[in-house]
């Protein structure tokens, strides 16, 4: 019921959206906008494997912090959402190839992404966490405690995570997953000893296997602006996009939305 109120809410809102990208005249040389809305279809691109910003459920459909997003902003430009999952680190290609509209995958607005494409937001910012077992990594009080190479840690392969290992942890043993499952088996079988990743996913990580004995450590080290990635050079495309993540939180949508997805723990978590 309450997400429901929330929905209705929000696409109330939209229809005023609809009517400014509609007309004719607002779309003359909106090269992207006016192609989204000659197929009726915004397309999104995202990886579906950092649940609960974007994942599978038990039936296969994709869905998420980042999915219900995207539903937002296809239903504020009067178009379906069709979604196409990819492996994270081939999303920027595929948005500069045109074969995506928009990339909404819990992904970090960094300044080397931004030499390639453009981003809005951040519409959620985070910081490191570790996932793990091992007490001696939960009550690591910084990085420099675990830069050993006796510290085995996993991150998804094309991330910010792994940059962050790679940079600030260059003795420590890194592998790189596909997806945060294949790091929780491994942790499981006692193959690593953590998941580097971002809060978000952490605290997923950690609801989703209750019994596993995981807790987290969340690091301070980091600044992790999560953004909306567009094409680059479209000047009222991303003037859209800016327009309507300002509506939503002017209506405090977005910490509903957090707040069905993660619970009040992110909320507290996020602002340490």
């Amino acid at each position: 019921m309450h997400h429901q109120k929330i929905f209705t809410h929000i696409c109330t809102l939209l229809i005023l959206t609809v009517g400014l990208v509609s007309s004719p005249v607002v779309l003359a040389g909106a090269s992207t906008l006016a192609s989204i809305q000659k197929s009726g279809q915004l397309v999104l691109g995202t990886s579906a494997n950092m649940p609960p910003m974007t994942g599978k459920n038990e039936e296969g459909k994709v869905v998420g912090f980042d999915i219900h997003l995207a539903r937002f902003m296809a239903d504020g430009m009067g178009v379906e959402l069709k979604i196409k999952t990819m492996p994270f680190n081939k999303l920027l290609s595929a948005l500069e190839k045109g074969e995506v509209d928009v990339v909404i995958s819990n992904m970090t607005m960094n300044p080397k992404r931004n030499m390639r494409v453009a981003f809005v937001g951040p519409y959620m910012t985070s910081g490191k966490c570790v996932v793990t077992k091992k007490e001696g990594l939960a009550k690591a009080k910084s990085a420099e405690n675990l830069n050993s190479p006796d510290v085995r840690l996993a991150a998804l392969k094309g991330s910010t995570s792994a940059d962050f290992v790679k940079a600030l942890l260059p003795e420590a043993t890194l592998t790189l997953v596909d997806d945060y499952d294949a790091a929780v088996s491994l942790m499981n079988e006692d193959k690593i000893g953590g998941l580097m990743t971002d809060y978000p996913i952490c605290l997923s990580t950690i609801q989703r296997n209750p019994d596993a004995g995981f807790v987290s450590l969340f690091s301070l080290l980091s600044y992790e602006p999560i953004g909306i990635a567009l094409p680059a050079g479209d000047s009222l495309y991303i003037n859209w996009t800016e327009n309507f993540l300002g509506r939503l939180a002017g209506m405090k949508a977005m910490q509903q939305l957090q707040d069905r997805w993660f619970g009040k723990a992110m909320s507290s978590g996020a602002s340490q």
